[in-house]
This record gives C-alpha cells, structure tokens and sequence, in this order.
C-alpha cells in the first residue's frame, strides 16, 4: 500500500550543493540519502515529497558539509499482509515465479501457484496445471495475495499466492468465458438436433 509518512532527520548538504538554493540543497541532499531505502516500518521509499521545515545549519570541525535538521514527507510503498496485488510475472524459476508488484517484487512459491498439481517445463520456462492446463510464464498479468514479508535495513522478501478464488492469472477469467460459452453453443446444437 501507498502511504506518505512525516520523518524528522538530520542531513548533510555537502559542498558540491552550495551552488543550489538552500532549499534545493537540501531536497536534492534528502533524496539521495533515503530515496530507494527500505525500511522495517517505512517500505521503501519511492520520493521526498515536501519539506516542511528547516532548522538551523550547523557545520561540524573537519567536515566542510552544513548538517540541517529537516522535517519532510516520504511517499512509499509498504506491503501489508494479506494485500492483493497485481503485476507482471518478470521470472519463472523451477521453484516458482517472481513478479513485479510496482516498486518490489515478490515471489510465488510453485506449492502457491494454482490450485492444481503443478509442472515445471524447464525448456520453456513455463508452470503448467495438471487438470486445468493454465499456463504461467513470463510476462504473464496476474493478481495475487501477499502472505509474508520480510522487511530489513536494505533487504526484503516478499511471499505471494495465487491458490485463493479470485487470484491468478488475469488472461484465465478470459478462458474461463470462452470455455462457458463453447459449452453453451454446444449445449445449443444438442437441442437443436433433437428437435
């Protein structure tokens, strides 16, 4: 989920940005440093939306940088449990499929695909059920559950499901309608040969 959080810290304007205004220094300085980072409790941090409030600079012996305390806003994206999610499968492995949800990617374990005996086809890079014969690969659209994330300083994992009603590949609603009405047409030429 998308959140925008408040954050207080100190940063350091180095020397190369006394050319900027203040302000821009400041900013340019506050998206290097947390810009990308992921966080237990923050997500990781996708942009430095607003500054609020500047304190006093303060410059420290031996270092030529200004050190100002900053009150800002971060936009970022923190996965909750039990989410869904959509995205793009980006890798299919012959332990499952890794998709991209927007700024992280998350993995889905084969046991997790579908709700079927699943097959891996190495030559293709592709999961195949056993009853249902629906196919996941790479560049596939699917929608899926978020069921455990692990957020540390720098590090994530993200564990997804497909396995519940509703989730999966999004093209399987489309075969699903097609396989309805194949069986309605043939449900038709049934009646109509026995008149």
């Amino acid at each position: 989920m998308y959140k925008i959080f408040d954050v207080e810290d100190r940063v350091r304007v180095g020397p190369d940005k006394f050319i900027l205004d203040a302000e821009d220094a400041i900013k340019a300085s506050l998206e290097e440093k947390w810009e990308g980072i992921v966080e237990r409790d923050v997500g990781i941090v996708l942009a430095v939306t607003e500054i609020k409030e500047i304190g006093e600079g303060i410059i420290l012996p031996g270092d030529g940088a200004i050190y100002y305390p900053v009150d800002f806003k971060v936009l970022s994206y923190l996965p909750e449990q039990h989410e869904v999610v959509k995205g793009e499968v980006i890798d299919v492995t012959e332990f499952g499929a890794f998709v991209n949800i927007g700024p992280l990617d998350g993995m889905v374990h084969m046991s997790q695909l579908l709700d079927d005996f699943v097959s891996y086809d190495m030559k293709n890079a592709t999961f195949t059920g056993k009853k249902t014969k629906r196919v996941i690969k790479e560049g596939d659209l699917v929608k899926a559950r978020i069921i455990s994330i692990s957020l540390a300083k720098g590090e994530y994992k993200i564990g997804l499901t497909m396995r519940q009603p509703g989730l999966g590949g999004l093209n399987w609603k489309e075969e699903k309608k097609d396989a309805k009405k194949a069986d309605a047409k043939k449900d038709d030429k049934k009646a109509s040969k026995k008149k």
